[in-house]
């Protein structure tokens, strides 16, 4: 058992927050019990995923996307009330950590995501860092754009889009998970030849055949499914409270 304060310090002192200019407020995002034995992880603090945390008896949800974000209706009412009269009915803390979690250097989502899709970072591109540039972790090349969408399709479990840029060889590849077609550019910029993110929009697949990088996109939700559980797994352990994760189904 730990208590909530001790929770939201050791996730602070992890993440750190404050280096980040972000979309919402990071940390804890919803008060409930003082004392926290068992936390539930997910990408997404949805009813669905709070309706199984108090099915666990979890006295904590720590999530990728919170409730609040900059610009929303303020007001309580329809979906955000279900959500809210859930976590204060059952008295359940809501931890949430949007940028800072994706940014995590070993733990975080694209960290994570990295290592399920066998890739190595070597440096960072992007506003606040956020975009990873790397390799294949054994140095091998994929022998094209459409081997490297299999592979990822295979280990992601889910159809990949992909718009080639080239039919050669990719060795250097760029990252960044959930929502982050905007960092094409800058990873075309820091010399990948290929991006894999989360979403498409429609101005990627022109960037993809006009400069010979080809674009990948893998669903926001299948991308950003490891950070999460990763860093609450690591605080579970070290203040001696029970973790369990609870992936919610999600196309996007």
């Amino acid at each position: 058992m730990t208590s909530r304060q001790h929770l939201a310090d050791a996730f602070d002192s992890l993440l750190q927050p404050e280096r980040f200019k972000d979309y919402g407020p990071n940390g804890l995002q919803v008060e409930g019990r003082a004392e926290v034995r068992r936390i539930v992880s997910g990408v997404t603090a949805s009813r669905a995923l709070i309706e199984a945390a108090v099915q666990t008896g979890a006295d904590a949800v720590f999530v990728h996307h919170g409730l609040f974000w900059r610009g929303q209706d303020g007001r309580v009412t329809g979906w955000m009330k279900q959500r809210l009269s859930l976590l204060l009915q059952h008295d359940i803390n809501l931890f949430a950590y949007h940028l800072p979690l994706d940014a995590h250097p070993e733990l975080g989502n694209n960290a994570q995501l990295g290592a399920v899709l066998g890739l190595q970072a070597r440096s960072r591109f992007g506003e606040q860092d956020l975009g990873f540039l790397g390799m294949r972790q054994d140095g091998a090349a994929f022998g094209s754009p459409r081997a490297l969408a299999d592979h990822v399709q295979q280990v992601l479990g889910r159809v990949v889009t992909l718009v080639e840029g080239g039919a050669g060889p990719v060795s250097r590849i760029g990252w960044c998970t959930g929502g982050a077609q905007g960092y094409f550019e800058a990873a075309i910029a820091a010399g990948a030849q290929a991006f894999i993110t989360g979403e498409i929009s429609e101005p990627q697949a022109h960037y993809a055949r006009e400069c010979g990088v080809s674009f990948l996109a893998c669903g926001h939700h299948a991308t950003e499914r490891y950070g999460a559980p990763a860093v609450a797994a690591h605080v579970a352990a070290a203040l001696g409270i029970e973790h369990r994760f609870i992936d919610i189904d999600n196309p996007a």
